[in-house]
């Protein structure tokens, strides 16, 4: 918390120059859509994602009014993103807040999440670079082919780390990878450069997922998601394949076959994790999770020191630390 705490003074001229883009893009005069809006943006997140546009711009040049104008549209497509997954979820309380979804119903909050997308485009368009545009665009196709990867490995019970590792990179290590990119080709960022700072967000967007993964094998956190939720809906996860992975097959088998059967009721969901924890699957999640940090600061090393550098690496500490 301290790490990022710090990061968003070192940028807040930024940050409030880009909620205050995010405000206006997404007011309207219409009364019920303004006010769910307001409601929505009152209870903002970390902003890890903007704060990567801005990081990555500083690391080249200035954060100007296209990187500003670049990182709310990715923010506002993050949320796009958050309040339709909330609705296929089933989701009702995020940041401990009511959902939109819960509070106003599946058909005002899949409009308001198109609200959300439309504004981001509209975002994007004003900074005048297609690239910009272009972004936005891929990113939005990468993060629903990442859901529909998650749906189908629980649908045919993929149970395949490489598998995992692909749907993550698409569901979370994309948009993660397209913020540095937009704010460092904003920036004036080289090839080079760029090919190595998109792959530092490419780690970074893993072990976010990873760490995000883990929640679910302990007690309900402020994540805002009860403890075997992914399992619930058919999501299995790192931990729970390593298990499987390097278990012995008899303990292995009654597993398989849990997930295999289909619903799971609590007393299956509680089993599988505890088979997870005690066959090390926690652990190994935190040693991926080091090993891709351990490359990740092999990458800043190679760039000059700065106060951006420092603030990228905090940023990893903080990921794979944070308790929500």
């Amino acid at each position: 918390m301290e790490q990022m705490k710090k990061i968003q003074e070192f940028l807040a001229p930024e940050l409030q120059r880009l909620n205050a883009v995010i405000r206006e893009t997404l007011h309207t005069p219409n009364r019920m859509m303004d006010s769910i809006v307001q409601h929505y943006l009152e209870k903002k997140g970390k902003q890890i994602r903007p704060i990567l546009v801005i990081l990555s711009a500083r690391m080249f040049g200035e954060a100007g009014a296209d990187v500003i104008q670049a990182g709310a549209a990715l923010e506002m497509l993050h949320n796009a993103s958050l309040i339709h997954d909330d609705i296929v979820d089933e989701t009702s309380l995020r940041r401990g807040v009511e959902t939109i979804n819960a509070r106003m119903g599946n058909h005002i909050a899949v409009l308001v999440g198109d609200f959300f997308v439309s504004n981001a485009l509209a975002a994007g368009i004003k900074t005048g670079d297609v690239r910009v545009v272009r972004a936005l665009s891929d990113l939005g196709k990468e993060l629903s082919l990442g859901e529909i990867d998650q749906i189908c490995n629980a649908r045919e019970h993929t149970l395949e780390e490489v598998s995992y590792f692909g749907m993550i990179r698409q569901k979370t290590a994309s948009l993660f990878m397209n913020c540095v990119r937009m704010g460092a080709e904003l920036g004036g960022a080289g090839e080079e450069d760029l090919r190595r700072l998109t792959r530092y967000a490419e780690l970074l967007g893993l072990c976010f997922q990873i760490r995000d993964d883990i929640f679910d094998y302990f007690e309900d956190t402020e994540v805002g998601k009860p403890t075997g939720n992914d399992l619930r809906e058919g999501k299995v996860t790192l931990p729970l394949l390593y298990a499987l992975r390097v278990s012995p097959e008899e303990e292995a088998r009654p597993m398989r076959d849990l997930l295999l059967a289909g619903e799971l009721g609590k007393e299956d969901i509680d089993r599988l994790i505890a088979f997870a924890h005690r066959h090390g699957g926690i652990e190994y999640a935190y040693a991926r999770m080091r090993e891709m940090q351990a490359e990740a600061s092999k990458i800043l090393e190679s760039f000059p020191d700065s106060e951006p550098k420092r603030a990228f690496a905090a940023i990893f500490d903080y990921i794979i630390e944070r308790k929500f």
